[in-house]
């Protein structure tokens, strides 16, 4: 695992300083301390930064190919490099290095740009042809590993596997995009199709690009998507037996590293199927640990324990303070954009413990995306169905009426809480979805937004790209069409963000087994009815693991990491609370109704209502714009 960076010119040949490309590198130091890089020549620039995981000595980047044409600089990890490098060695190929970055330059020198296909892993990686004089650069399928890119004002693109690398380049425009605002306020991050930078964007999941020095940059040309129009016949035994293959494929090819390798092991279905697998196929106690609270309703770490009893696990496990507010101004410096998933506090204090044992941690992730074990996606399911019963005048004309006078009811028990599921079926399917997955709904983000913001918003309103996903996505049902835009939305912008920045900020290289790309093909071609069985999600991979796992590990309700922002926002951080109307960066912005947002957090901080997903957005807005040093 590592960071790249790098300068290419197109249009025109300029020379590249390479005390850029190095301070580009030295902002990335947290994701290779291990070793560094930097390579130039006229018009380009590529830069490293390496955490050794393969080939701990023989590796180093930017690598040039055997025959010197070829340059390359790469981040992440390809599982199959070996039987990769197998077959180009039938073809005549010659490596001087056991790891697979020299299998990456082989297999474009052997196949161009459609290599990518041929790679199972994750990664980012660039690519400089001498001869070509062109610039390739790729990501991995799902976004597991990210790639920022900007036009500079001097002809040239800088990349970066983090915002701040680009920010240590002097040429770095610092604007903020206000639809990137809109994004962030409606989603709780910045997705992938845009950054709070205006000028910066990603590289998409899923694509590669390919750059010339003598003609303006090229779209992104898309290589990879995800399917759910196909569906999987055959009786439920022998799809089990597929899906066994599958995850054992998935977890056995992402134990292979040069350095010692463990499991995050939460308690809950996929970390435990993760740890069950790993267990069968290593000679060595697998290393697992777990982070608790010391707060008895949230804390998972009983159910942890029995798992790495039953597996036999040298397992470490640590309980926190569930106070952990002060260190927010950290968490802000890792993800440079704005970032509210406060699960990411617990995330980052995971990722530490692992890092005192291991350098390679599998996770869990991945599951609830392709196997729908969301309890949003079980609802939509029904709700989809309730859909299919009641004609869409009737659910314009009195249902949607009954949702907007529906008390929101945040105190009331959960089958009492019927706004948002009356919100959502007034809706479309793609419009009810959106509003799920949202953290704050239209309605209230335009209370929010002061009139000259909303001016400069025009007609812009960040579910549409969502909806647009959801619309067009490849599938047969709206519960497949929730599955595929969780993939290529939620996933990447959200929880790979997450694991990446929290993992890498203590130098941990995390691997996410239930995201293998062949594992996850096959779940979205399997019936609806074996991925949702009445309210119970994931079904097939549940009935597939009873035989590693107990019931009431598989089948108890889904806990997840959980951070006590509201109790926060009411005691210790109820004047940042107050302070994101008065006299804080994102006040200072003029895009926000200072006095609305003073009323919420008054209203909040007294226990009236429960504004804390919003005002915990605020103030990592407030920090990252600060940190950022954005004009606005």
């Amino acid at each position: 695992m590592c960071g790249i960076a790098g300068i290419f010119h197109c249009g025109t040949i300029k020379p590249v300083d390479p005390q850029r490309v190095q301070a580009m590198c030295d902002a990335l130091a947290h994701r290779g301390p291990d070793g560094h890089g930097v390579w130039t020549a006229p018009g380009v620039g590529l830069g490293h930064r390496r955490l050794s995981i393969i080939d701990l000595a023989g590796s180093p980047q930017p690598m040039h190919s055997a025959d010197d044409r070829h340059v390359i600089s790469f981040n992440g990890e390809v599982y199959n490099f070996k039987e990769l490098r197998r077959e180009l060695e039938a073809e005549g190929a010659q490596f001087n290095t056991h790891g697979d970055t020299e299998v990456i330059l082989a297999a474009y020198q052997r196949w161009g740009t459609d290599c990518v296909g041929r790679l199972n892993g994750m990664f980012v990686f660039a690519i400089y042809d001498k001869a070509q004089r062109t610039l390739f650069l790729a990501r991995d399928r799902f976004g597991v590993k990210p790639l920022y890119t900007a036009m500079l004002s001097d002809g040239s693109i800088a990349f970066a596997s983090e915002l701040k690398g680009l920010l240590a380049h002097p040429l770095l425009r610092r604007e903020v995009d206000p639809q990137a605002v809109e994004d962030y306020m409606a989603w709780g991050y910045v997705p992938d199709h845009r950054s709070i930078l205006k000028g910066v964007g990603k590289l998409p999941a899923g694509h590669w690009q390919l750059l010339r020095h003598d003609t303006p940059p090229a779209a992104p040309q898309q290589y990879w998507d995800l399917s759910f129009a196909e569906r999987r016949k055959g009786k439920v035994a022998d799809l089990e037996a597929e899906l066994l293959h599958h995850l054992g494929q998935a977890v056995s090819s992402r134990m292979v590293a040069d350095v010692p390798l463990g499991a995050f092991l939460s308690g809950g279905v996929d970390s435990s199927s993760v740890v069950a697998l790993m267990a069968e196929q290593s000679r060595e106690p697998v290393r697992t640990c777990s982070i608790g609270f010391d707060v008895a309703a949230v804390d998972e770490t009983g159910y942890a324990a029995r798992v790495a009893e039953l597996f036999g696990t040298n397992h470490q496990s640590r309980r926190v303070s569930a106070d952990q507010f002060d260190a927010i101004d950290q968490l802000a410096t890792m993800f440079d954009e704005p970032f509210a998933d406060a699960s990411a506090l617990p995330t980052w204090r995971v990722c530490q413990l692992a890092r005192e044992s291991v350098t390679v941690a599998l996770s869990g992730d991945g599951a609830d995306e392709a196997f729908a074990g969301y309890r949003r996606q079980v609802f939509h399911h029904r709700e989809e169905q309730a859909r299919r019963l009641l004609p869409a005048p009737l659910r314009r004309s009195v249902i949607g009426p009954l949702g907007r006078v529906w008390p929101k009811a945040d105190w009331a028990p959960r089958p009492l809480r019927f706004k948002s599921t009356l919100q959502a079926l007034a809706a479309s399917g793609a419009e009810g979805y959106a509003r799920a997955l949202g953290t704050v709904p239209p309605e209230v983000r335009a209370t929010l937004y002061a009139d000259g913001f909303l001016r400069e918003l025009g007609d812009y309103r960040a579910e549409q790209p969502f909806v647009a996903l959801m619309e067009g996505a490849p599938a047969r049902s709206g519960l497949d069409a929730a599955q595929y835009a969780d993939c290529k939305f939620w996933l990447p912008g959200d929880i790979l963000t997450k694991v990446d920045r929290t993992s890498m900020a203590v130098s941990l290289e995390a691997r996410e087994p239930l995201l293998d790309h062949r594992l996850v093909e096959f779940a979205a071609t399997l019936p609806e009815g074996l991925r949702v069985k009445g309210v119970q999600g994931k079904w097939l991979l549940k009935k597939a693991m009873e035989r590693y796992l107990p019931q009431d590990i598989l089948y108890r309700p889904k806990q997840g990491f959980v951070t006590p922002i509201a109790q926060w926002l009411r005691g210790p951080l109820a004047a940042q609370a107050r302070g994101v109307a008065t006299g804080s960066t994102v006040a200072a912005t003029g895009w926000f109704d200072k006095a609305q947002l003073a009323r919420m957090a008054e209203s909040h901080i007294a226990g009236r209502s429960d504004h804390s997903r919003l005002l915990w957005q605020l103030i990592m807005l407030d920090k990252s714009l600060g940190r950022l040093g954005v004009s606005t």
